[in-house]
């Protein structure tokens, strides 16, 4: 009943009324666990949760007790991974969390915070000390209709905060700006905070920020906007340069955000959890200088913006030399139909069936022949799932993690 109500075009805002009050009742129920803890709230299409980890993992270095609520996993000082198919919670959760986050002795909580999420009253009660913006790309339009409510979404969270930080090469921020209460800009390009001397590399990114400098350990240019809007964080709150610096460069990585696969094989295979257009596009910038082939596997989910599906299918096409079309969290609908939309897409971009574009719905067998293609100086890139632990089908979840499945493949061979 429930798949049916959902196909209605109003259905989202039919139920605003139902979320506002769980909202309301959870708030009751944990006695407003947010109350005496500094939250830090993560929005944007891309970024977030690495983001999230930074700024994490940079506090509780610099021995403040910080949680963190994430797309990958929750929790203070041990994390416990998020198996729903979900970054911000259902208002009951959200709450129950956060109470025991308070419990552990957290001062301060990083939570990522989704357009969905604000949109459903789902972070209603919440006081946010700090929100920072990452980037506004075409996503999530299933849900939103237009690019103007996604954006106004997202803009709700800027109202709530104190003080709010923003990308300044984003264009959004514009709007943004007009709806916050004071706030800072960080960016390559512009910004009153500006990474400079950036230097990129297979292994991470370097820059120097006023007298900081950032090095991380996880590569891509688009880390240089994660961790700069960390660093701008740690600054707000009165790090020293030395705790910035520390704290940034000691993250070792983050689940299913450019995880190298290395089982000692004669190419790289990396797992990414980039499935909008505007991230599968920074996953190939990243990785612009590589030498050898690029062979991607990648799919799209099931109730889920079908309108992006062919422009991922093309990026794709255009970005490397071997295409392979899978499945994702296909869930209720077919995975043909979804498959052929990306085939669509990739043939638009280039590639022809069956020579340089395949198609394999078994994500497990398609990842294997993306690695017994794979010669010495490929890259093989597992785009769209990244961290998580179950594959959504027609008749519910299946236990199915990239880096697990890539790993055991690499290791037999």
């Amino acid at each position: 009943m429930k798949k049916l109500l959902q196909k209605l075009p109003f259905y989202n805002k039919l139920v605003l009324p139902y979320h506002f009050s769980q909202s309301v009742a959870a708030n009751i129920k944990y006695r407003s666990p947010s109350k005496n803890l500094h939250i830090i709230g993560v929005t944007g299409t891309n970024g977030k949760t690495t983001t999230c980890f930074m700024i994490w993992h940079m506090l509780n270095q610099a021995g403040i007790k910080t949680g963190l609520m994430t797309t990958v996993a929750w929790g203070v000082d041990k994390l416990t991974p998020e198996l729903n198919h979900m970054t911000t919670v259902d208002a009951f959760t959200l709450n129950e969390r956060i109470s025991k986050i308070k419990n552990q002795g957290a001062t301060y909580l990083v939570l990522e915070v989704t357009s969905h999420a604000l949109a459903e009253y789902r972070t209603r009660g919440i006081k946010f000390d700090i929100a920072v913006f990452t980037n506004l790309t075409h996503d999530h339009l299933d849900y939103h209709k237009t690019m103007e409510n996604y954006r106004a979404a997202k803009g709700k969270l800027f109202k709530k905060a104190k003080f709010s930080i923003f990308n300044a090469d984003d264009s959004a921020t514009t709007y943004y700006k007009k709806l916050s209460q004071k706030y800072t800009t960080y960016g390559i390009k512009r910004g009153e905070n500006r990474a400079k001397n950036i230097k990129l590399s297979t292994c991470g990114v370097k820059y120097s920020y006023d007298d900081i400098n950032i090095e991380t350990r996880i590569p891509g240019e688009f880390n240089v906007y994660n961790s700069l809007a960390a660093a701008v964080v740690g600054k707000k709150l009165g790090l020293s340069k030395k705790q910035i610096e520390e704290g940034i460069k000691s993250l070792d990585s983050v689940e299913g955000r450019m995880n190298i696969i290395d089982e000692g094989q004669p190419f790289t295979v990396i797992v990414d959890y980039a499935h909008a257009p505007d991230a599968i596009e920074k996953v190939f910038d990243s990785v612009k200088n590589h030498k050898g082939r690029v062979i991607s596997v990648h799919g799209g989910a099931g109730r889920r913006d079908p309108s992006t599906r062919s422009i991922r299918g093309e990026i794709l096409a255009k970005n490397s030399d071997i295409v392979i079309i899978t499945e994702d969290d296909s869930r209720d609908e077919d995975p043909e139909i979804i498959a052929s939309e990306f085939i669509k897409g990739a043939i638009k971009g280039g590639k022809k069936l069956d020579k340089d574009l395949f198609k394999e719905l078994d994500r497990e067998k398609a990842i294997k022949f993306a690695i017994d293609t794979a010669k010495k100086g490929d890259l093989v890139l597992i785009l769209g799932k990244g961290h998580e632990k179950t594959i959504l089908r027609a008749d519910g979840p299946h236990e199915f993690e990239d880096i697990k499945v890539a790993r055991r493949i690499l290791k037999s061979k």
